[in-house]
This record gives C-alpha cells, structure tokens and sequence, in this order.
C-alpha cells in the first residue's frame, strides 16, 4: 500500500513540474517578447552602406563579399524580412547570419542589442553580349517588426569579353577594342607573323597566361586610348582593394630571341609576375621600340634586357620585386623616363636599376647603357648596381647618365655622369617625396607626377626635350614651372604646376 501511495505522489510531482515548466516558459517568452524593440526609430547601422564591385567579367561568380548589420539600440531587434529589390531576378546572391535568400527573399532574423549579423554576397550576372559595360545594380533591403527600414546599395557594371584558348597568331591579325578578349593561356605570335593592336585595346590574362611574341608586335595606343594589359580578376580583393592593384595576377610578356621591331606606344602594363622579358637577339635589329608606357607592381623584374637592342623613351618603370629595369649587356638607351622603386610588398625588393655585362659565367658585353633626363629613385640608399665582368676585363662596359636625377652615392666621373643631381637622405624631397600627390600605402595607389619642389624640376636637358619628347607621359608640354624659362623636368612626368592643359595628338 506504501509503494502505491510513492508513485502516484511521484505523478503528482512529475504533472506539478511539467505545469511549473510551461508557466516558466510561458514567462520567459513574455519576458523575451518585452526585450524587442517595438520602436521604428530603433534602425540598422551597416558597416558599408554600399557595396562597389566595379567592372567584372560577365558570366563569371565573382569572389565574396561581406558587410556587418550592427544593431546599437538596447534592446534586441526582429528583422521580418530581408530581400533584394530585384527579387529572383538579381544577379546578386545573398547569405545573411547563414541562411541563403532563396529567390531573393528572407525572413525571421533577430540581433541582439548591441550585437551583429554578417552579410555575405556575390555577383553572377548573365552575360549581356554587349560591348560596353552594362550596369548591374540592385538593393538590399533591411525591414524590422517594430517597422525601421535599412538598405544597402549593390553596385556593379559587366563586361563582355572574347575569349581566347589556345589561340597563335600564325598570320598578320589586328584586333580591334571594340571589346576585351580574356586570355585563357599563353597568347603567342607566331614567327614570321605580326599582330597589330588598335588604340584602346584590352588584354586581361587568366593567372597563369602569358603573350609570348615570337614575331612582331605593334601596339600602338594613343593618350586617350591606351593599350591596357593586366589580369582578368577584375573585382575587389577587399573593400576598396582591387585585384589589379596586387602584383602575379598573370605572367607577362616575353620577346623572344627571333623577334625584333616590336612597337609599344601608349601601353599601360601592370600587375604580372614580371613585365617586359627581352631575350637575346643579333644587336643589328631593334628588338623594342617603346615609348609612353607604363610598366608597373610586378613580383619579379618590370623590364628584363638581356643583350639586345632597345630603346625606352617618355615611360614609367615602376615598382618591382625584381629590379625595375634589369641590363645584362646589349644596346639600352633610355630618354625622360622615371624609374622608381617603391615596391610595397613582403618578399624583398630590387633596385631602381641593375646592368652588367655578364650572367654568371656568362659573357654579355655591354656595348651601351645611356640615359637621358632620367629620374631614377627608390626607397634604398643605392637605387643604382653597375658590374663589370672580373674576368672578362676586354668586354664592352659603356653606361652614361646626361641630365639624370640618380640616388646612388657621388660618383666622381666627368665622362660617365654629365649634369647629373645626386640625391641624399637629406633632401627635403628625395625619394617618394619627389612625387605628388603623396603614395596611398593603405589603397596601393602611387603617382609618379614631379612635386613642384623636387630638384629633379627645371633641371633637364632643354634640346633633348625638344627633340625627343616636348610633351610629357600625361600629355602636358614640358616647360619650366614659372613658365618664365624653357627649362623641362626630368622624368616621364612634368611638375603639377606647369599646365593642366593637355595637347591633344
């Protein structure tokens, strides 16, 4: 009779603490329901109110992106919903707090107070077969219970390209610009064969692609429409960091021994593992011709002669982990050029310039190295290596600088160093300090236009202006900065203060 009366007192206790149980609950949710905000002026604050893709190459996911919700007010927010104001229909996918927007759409989200809620999206737009960029912008939308609104912009354009796989210039091609053509691998021209690119072309090569020229190259761009060769990852790395502005996005360009009379005129060449590779070739042709060009942020060296003849004219040769401009022998002159090395990134970094004449066991006579109103600068105390073969003392060494801004040490040599100025580490202006505006470190942005109190202004060779270059790499006419005298700049750049006027071609 005991036992009986034991287990129905533990059935009473056991309905009693169910009952206990779900009044406790029934209390914990009207006190959670309490801890809502039902406040419309409790809103969002985002950590980017807009999301810039900028251009990217249509068909193709882009890489994700992601934003922080943060709620500031005290008390927990619901989010009803959350939706892109193109629905279905947008191009843009969308993870919040980790649940997929199916169709566009999500609902039944919370953040506590004082709490966040992060963001994931990505871009993958159907291409739109059109040559010019086409806009691929949206809103996503934040509605919460209590009635706040919040919304952060999407925007994007894509771009159409031509694909090229596997594909060799065996005959005489032109490609137009009317659109960019992807390089899937290697673009190589054929000996015997010449490819022409138009004003305004655009070449962006897949990581590991490369334009090997076996024959002959013309590119010829103009001020307004320059040349563009650089990699196809076209998107943000991170918020206001583009991939393009990373160096080893592609391979670079290599000029092959059988090749010669190569044309580059208004080419803007960026962000490879190297830049321009020139290899040896009979000294009796002109392997390169190239003039109003930029070669900038390479992991390796920007420009790589080894013994051939070229001639470098009105360029910017900047930043390298290599050197930026690499001689082992042949037939080198460079005139108005600014070769500048302010590489920013781990893994060591070269020098301004670095010329021999040998490799190793190798021997290479140097038969010229000149260079005419040039500005030749970097973050080191010695931007400048010159070496003679020790073993071969009867090779040709010839190197001279005329009218150059060197920062090397004093170099006591009247017929090597004509008129040249000599920077040092107390130079109010020496180094980067020589440009203006000052280098975005934080952004990777560097300009290469003179400070107008940089002594390399007013300091160049007036008649190898005037018969070279009279106009500058930014189209500006070379003059002096008070515009009282006819005294140019060194380097590929005028000082700022010259003239904002540019001359058209």
């Amino acid at each position: 009779m005991s036992e009986l009366r034991g287990t129905r007192t533990f059935r009473n206790i056991g309905i009693l603490g169910i009952i206990c149980m779900m009044l406790l609950s029934v209390l914990v949710s009207c006190m959670k329901d309490e801890d809502y905000t039902t406040s419309p002026d409790d809103g969002f604050l985002f950590s980017q109110d807009t999301i810039a893709f900028d251009t990217v190459i249509s068909g193709r996911p882009t890489n994700t992106y992601t934003f922080q919700v943060y709620n500031p007010s005290s008390r927990a927010i619901r989010i009803s919903q959350v939706f892109l104001e193109g629905g279905s229909d947008s191009p843009y996918r969308v993870n919040v707090d980790g649940t997929f927007l199916e169709g566009g759409s999500g609902t039944d989200f919370e953040i506590r107070s004082g709490d966040s809620i992060r963001v994931f999206l990505f871009l993958n737009a159907r291409d739109a077969d059109q040559d010019q960029p086409v806009p691929a912008n949206d809103r996503l939308h934040f509605c919460s219970e209590a009635g706040a609104m919040g919304t952060v912009v999407l925007q994007a354009a894509t771009q159409s390209v031509i694909p090229l796989k596997g594909w060799v210039c065996t005959n005489d091609t032109l490609l137009d610009a009317k659109r960019p053509y992807q390089i899937m691998d290697s673009l190589v021209v054929a000996q015997g064969a010449t490819l022409r690119l138009a004003p305004g072309t655009r070449l962006y090569f897949h990581a590991d692609a490369g334009l090997r020229i076996d024959g002959t190259l013309i590119a010829q761009g103009t001020l307004q429409s320059p040349i563009v060769m650089k990699g196809d990852r076209l998107g943000n790395m991170f918020s206001d960091q583009p991939y393009d502005r990373i160096p080893s996005q592609w391979q670079g360009v290599v000029i092959s021994g059988t090749s010669h009379d190569n044309v580059l005129n208004y080419c803007d060449i960026h962000s490879g593992v190297w830049g321009i590779r020139v290899d040896s070739t009979d000294l009796g042709h002109e392997s390169l011709l190239m003039e109003n060009t930029i070669l900038h942020n390479f992991a390796q060296h920007a420009f790589e002669v080894r013994h051939a003849q070229v001639f470098v004219g009105n360029s910017q040769i900047t930043n390298a982990g290599g050197n930026c401009v690499h001689l082992r022998g042949g037939d080198a002159t460079f005139v108005h050029c600014t070769i500048a090395n302010f590489y920013p990134f781990a893994g060591g970094r070269g020098v301004g310039l670095d010329f021999a004449n040998y490799d190793g066991e190798i021997r290479l006579p140097l038969q010229r190295a000149h260079f005419f109103n040039c500005l030749i600068t970097g973050y080191g105390e010695d931007e400048i290596m010159g070496s003679a073969s020790e073993r071969y003392t009867e090779d040709a060494f010839n190197y001279g600088f005329h009218y150059c801004m060197l920062n090397t040490p004093l170099v006591e040599d009247e017929n090597a160093f004509i008129n040249c100025v000599w920077e040092t580490k107390e130079d109010s202006t020496a180094r980067e300090k020589n440009f203006h505006p000052e280098f975005d470190l934080d952004k990777l942005l560097f300009h290469f236009t003179l400070n107008p109190n940089s002594r390399a202004v007013d300091a160049a060779d007036t008649d190898i202006s005037r018969e070279w270059y009279p106009i500058d790499l930014a189209g500006r006419p070379r003059r002096s900065r008070d515009n009282t005298s006819e005294l140019p700049d060194m380097g590929c750049y005028e000082s700022e203060e010259l003239t904002s006027k540019r001359v058209d071609e």
